[in-house]
């Protein structure tokens, strides 16, 4: 007998049959998937954060959304926190990343508009775009001169809104850094917007790991995402920049308005990985240490070379291939994942390695050395 519900059925045997399907895993093995960079989630600062949340008495649940019953005096002590962490006017802390996203990019941006983004931005940032009344173009990745070239053409078809130019930091599938220099270089000659998604350099990069834009988060015309679900081992996310356009986003953003508040438990976690971050550089050199661990042995042993961060991909190019080999490794009691198309581009399907401190340098070089054989039994 057919399935009740046999063209989703369909679907997704086409995606087995393309080796696209996806399925829920278990954590097993060494951890080179996560994005729990500075090895926070599980650690004793976490840990020790909470009982003293909860022993002042924090709530677990937020009961409501912010605009009802739902602000908590630890939504606000982070958001002051943050705030002068990070070196902006305001902040605004939401349940996670991608609403984060949706938020911004469907409230802010207005008709008439443009939101210039890179070809490799974010999911989130497209369903904020859909969601929103502004019109967006795409520019080639890390490509100012490109960006430059479409905002010019917009201008020249009349185009006379505000400019928001998106972009990450660091990019979540190549692990490659954005031109800020001169993509903010271009938003001041254009009069536009910079919105860094800094949620792969949170933690990573810049002083104190206040990510990659730190010494221009300050400015009037940067709007930045912290994302609090990677480095800094929690969720939720925080954005940040001028209080006018964090007092749009509380009055207009969907995803923030009709949202239960996130935990304030989870707040007061958050505001402890901050602190975490200001008074223990130690943790964030350990980090680096192990990249660069990394990244010269993917040389060493693979001939893989060309990285600037935590995220090392490993292009493949077929989707099957990609996946038997990630099937390979994981038998070799490694925490390794295929990435493919849509979240790569066609043809691109890769092997992502993500470096944390949850993985000591011994275990890295004995992965790269087993990575080395089974891609040549591949070959």
């Amino acid at each position: 007998m057919a399935g009740a519900f046999p063209r989703h059925e369909k679907s997704l045997e086409a995606l087995r049959n393309r080796g696209r399907y996806r399925q829920l895993m278990p954590r097993d093995g060494h951890d080179f998937a996560s994005n729990d960079y500075l090895g926070l989630a599980g650690s004793d600062v976490l840990r020790a954060a909470a009982a003293d949340a909860l022993a002042r008495g924090v709530p677990v649940g937020a009961g409501g959304a912010r605009l009802l019953r739902g602000n908590d005096a630890e939504h606000q002590l982070l958001e002051a926190e943050a705030a002068e962490f990070f070196g902006t006017e305001a902040t605004l802390f939401m349940g996670g990343g991608f609403n984060a996203n949706q938020a911004i990019f469907s409230a802010l941006p207005q008709q008439g508009d443009l939101v210039l983004f890179d070809a490799l931005i974010h999911a989130s940032t497209h369903d904020g775009m859909r969601l929103g009344r502004a019109e967006s173009r795409s520019f080639a990745h890390s490509d100012a001169e490109d960006a430059a070239r479409v905002l010019k053409d917009w201008r020249a078809e009349d185009g006379e809104g505000q400019v928001w130019i998106a972009v990450e930091a660091v990019y979540s599938m190549d692990g490659d850094l954005a031109p800020l220099d001169e993509l903010m270089a271009l938003a001041d000659a254009a009069g536009a917007v910079l919105v860094v998604d800094e949620a792969h350099s949170t933690g990573v990069f810049g002083d104190q790991g206040r990510g990659l834009a730190h010494n221009i988060s300050h400015r009037p015309n940067v709007l930045s995402l912290h994302t609090c679900g990677k480095a800094l081992g929690t969720s939720g996310a925080l954005i940040c920049g001028q209080k006018v356009l964090v007092e749009t986003l509380i009055n207009k953003a969907r995803s923030f308005i009709y949202a239960t508040a996130p935990s304030p438990l989870n707040a007061a976690l958050v505001r402890a990985a901050l602190q975490e971050l200001r008074e223990n550089p130690a943790r964030r050199e350990e980090a680096w240490e192990g990249i660069s661990h990394a990244q010269d042995e993917a040389k060493r042993l693979c001939g893989l070379g060309g990285y600037h961060s935590q995220i090392l991909p490993v292009v493949i190019g077929d989707d099957k291939h990609t996946m038997a080999l990630a099937a390979h490794m994981q038998a070799c009691g490694y925490d390794i994942r295929g990435i493919r198309p849509p979240t790569v581009p066609r043809g691109t399907a890769r092997l992502r390695l993500s470096i944390t401190l949850n993985t000591g340098p011994e275990v890295i070089t004995a992965m790269f050395t087993d990575l080395a054989r089974e891609m040549e039994a591949a070959a």
